[in-house]
């Protein structure tokens, strides 16, 4: 029995000396240190479908996670004019008890061959959101920048073209195209901004759509039935209510999905939606929920892709992606949200 007690009092010491002592100091280990938050402007054309609301939303509900320092828009063809953009970006910016805190800025409404001649005029379609883009991209700070952008990359071109150095200090991960194969929405409302991204020097993404196919965020679908299950009622809570894109009023994001779903066409049996920009958020999140490879960059001429195997310009191409895992952590990090912080 004596045996036993030296044993425990010399483990129980060793024990509490090991608790007590700094890890740098005497173990050799190293301390834990949190992953820095990710640094992000959501460049959105934020009344097009329900996607991207559902991106926005993802960014605002995972404070540990993303530092938003803003939301530029732009316009889209199916999304109505520029001012229907901001609002809808403004609706869940209210929605995520956010809006007044975090910038919310117009970018361009025309597209980038149009304006591109007038950036260093004094004033200028899309001016606001680019001269956003390309302050923040010249703040000093230990974070990289990442433009998350979701639909055409007009405002990203813009900026590149009125100050080319931003193009060390950004990366750019975009949701788009159809690679290897043409078309599809973001890529089609702009292919001018989006040739001259690839040719630029700065780092790209590119997050594939890939309509019809299980490799793109295409095959990242819920059902309305789904939604309907899962949705009322989650989110943050507002004491004023937001008046919805398509009517009602709504004092959290999950009713308001729910009437998003209520009023879209869908292509699939069952009834379903793909949330594409969403997956282009969630893999900065967790870069194990989709596949990346690095490829030369190629162009669009013609509506093709023409590869350019001896291209020294390396681009990143994103597919194959975890639908459940994307899907499931909206739900709880919706479910048990934490705010971002503005600073």
């Amino acid at each position: 029995m004596r045996q036993n007690n030296m044993y425990f009092s010399i483990t129980l010491g060793l024990f509490l000396g090991l608790s007590c002592t700094s890890p740098k100091q005497e173990s050799g280990l190293e301390q834990i240190v949190e992953n820095p938050k990710i640094r992000l402007i959501y460049d959105t054309d934020a009344n097009n479908e329900l996607d991207d609301q559902f991106a926005l939303m993802y960014l605002l509900v995972n404070g540990p996670t993303f530092d938003l320092v803003g939301v530029t828009v732009n316009a889209t063809k199916s999304g109505g004019n520029i001012d229907q953009h901001y609002e809808e970006a403004k609706r869940i910016l209210q929605l995520g008890q956010r809006f007044g805190q975090i910038p919310l800025l117009k970018g361009a409404d025309a597209s980038f061959e149009t304006i591109r001649m007038h950036v260093k005029e004094t004033d200028f379609d899309g001016k606001e959101g680019v001269d956003f883009i390309i302050e923040q991209a010249n703040k000093s700070h230990e974070q990289e920048l990442i433009l998350l952008a979701v639909g055409k990359l007009t405002n990203v071109a813009l900026a590149l073209e009125k100050d080319p150095s931003i193009a060390s200090k950004i990366r750019v991960v975009w949701l788009g195209s159809n690679y290897p194969k043409p078309g599809e929405y973001n890529q089609d409302n702009d292919t001018v901004s989006m040739n001259y991204v690839l040719n630029s020097k700065v780092p790209f993404e590119m997050v594939t759509v890939r309509y019809g196919e299980p490799s793109g965020t295409d095959a990242v679908k819920v059902t309305q039935i789904e939604i309907n299950e899962k949705m009322p009622g989650m989110g943050p809570q507002i004491e004023l209510p937001i008046v919805g894109r398509h009517g009602g009023e709504f004092f959290n994001f999950g009713d308001y999905a729910v009437s998003l779903f209520e009023h879209i066409d869908y292509y699939s049996d069952p009834p379903a939606r793909a949330l594409f920009d969403m997956v282009a958020a969630a893999v900065l999140k967790n870069p194990k929920w989709g596949d990346s490879r690095e490829i030369p960059a190629p162009i669009l001429i013609d509506n093709q892709w023409v590869e350019r195997p001896v291209n020294l310009r390396k681009i990143t191409v994103w597919e194959n992606f975890d639908r459940d895992a994307v899907i499931q952590d909206f739900y709880h990090t919706l479910e048990n949200y934490q705010l971002v912080n503005p600073k």
